[in-house]
């Protein structure tokens, strides 16, 4: 079967188009915009008229190239921003015009179809898994089994959890000075401890690895290799040690806005919230005690591949 599958977050809208069959998971086209949807709703509630706009738009052209695949199923969701916002009603509305049905999913209905498109490349693993959105962070652990050759690995989840702290919102709390102020930083380091260590108090997490997914991770790896263009394939499953990330951190938050979009391997449209993203995963590797993280392009996207899959064969 052909899958389209469309995720609509708080920063990125992005696209995968792939074919499932009994050899695997074959991605056909792969396509991410930064589209800010959630841009200011942490502080109104509401979806601006501005970002619907610029998302139905680049949603409008992911249809076309759906269509131009002559897709079996197409699955389009919309995570933190759309569940906060008291108007998500409206873009709901829109998405429909343009022929995209849009579900918004709950937070923990993201930490599972993340957690699935993550752990396909890790089979035989018990990993702790984190992905750092605009808006939400999702927190999950488990192992991951199945045969090799199976199409969708067999999951036991023991803990998954997402939580309102993303790199978007926590730049418009925080980080209101150019570069970060000391104590801004200090401030939102206090609150994603607060935020993020319950998932960690009373639970052994022993973690053989720890998978982080979305534009934080694979941007440290981006910059710390200088890759220029943006090569996927030396991102994905790439090892950061904590060192590293250390390194990469603090350069990046010591840099006024303008050079930092300037540096070799970010997205410029990202800059601005690289720092807090950097802080939360900093965070999580704290909690978690981990010494690296491995970066992975397969996330969400691929779990709702998998999981279409998996239905179409129940």
């Amino acid at each position: 079967m052909r899958v389209a599958a469309i995720d609509i977050g708080t920063v990125s809208s992005r696209l995968l188009i792939a074919d499932a069959d009994a050899d695997g998971v074959h991605p056909l086209v792969r396509r991410s915009a930064i589209t800010d949807l959630g841009e200011g709703v942490d502080a109104t509630g509401r979806l601006s008229e501005d970002a619907i706009d610029r998302t139905v738009e680049q949603v409008r052209a992911y249809r076309r190239l759906v269509d131009e695949a002559s897709c079996d199923t197409v699955v389009a969701i919309a995570t933190s921003a759309s569940r906060d916002a008291s108007n998500a009603r409206v873009f709901v509305d829109r998405l429909r015009d343009v022929g995209v049905e849009l579900s918004v999913i709950e937070g923990s209905r993201e930490a599972e179809l993340s957690f699935l498109g993550a752990a396909n490349d890790f089979r035989g693993e018990r990993i702790l898994f984190c992905d750092i959105g605009g808006g939400s962070t999702e927190l999950a652990y488990g192992a991951v089994g199945g045969a090799s050759d199976a199409l969708v690995p067999e999951v036991a989840l023991e803990a998954f959890r997402s939580f309102d702290i993303g790199a978007r919102r926590m730049t418009e709390r925080f980080l209101r000075c150019d570069p970060p102020a000391p104590e801004e930083l200090s401030a939102a380091r206090r609150w994603a401890e607060d935020v993020l260590s319950p998932f960690f108090e009373g639970r052994a997490i022993r973690a053989q690895r720890l998978v982080a997914v979305a534009g934080t991770p694979t941007s440290v790896v981006a910059v710390r290799d200088g890759l220029v263009p943006y090569d996927s394939s030396r991102v994905h499953k790439a090892c950061v040690s904590h060192e590293e990330f250390s390194a990469v951190a603090a350069r990046m938050r010591s840099l006024p806005l303008a050079q930092r979009a300037a540096v070799p391997g970010i997205q410029p449209k990202r800059a601005g919230i690289f720092p807090a993203g950097a802080l939360i995963l900093d965070v999580v590797m704290g909690l978690a005690g981990a010494s690296s993280f491995t970066a992975s392009e397969s996330d969400i996207l691929m779990g709702i591949v998998l999981d279409a899959a998996r239905a179409a064969g129940e």
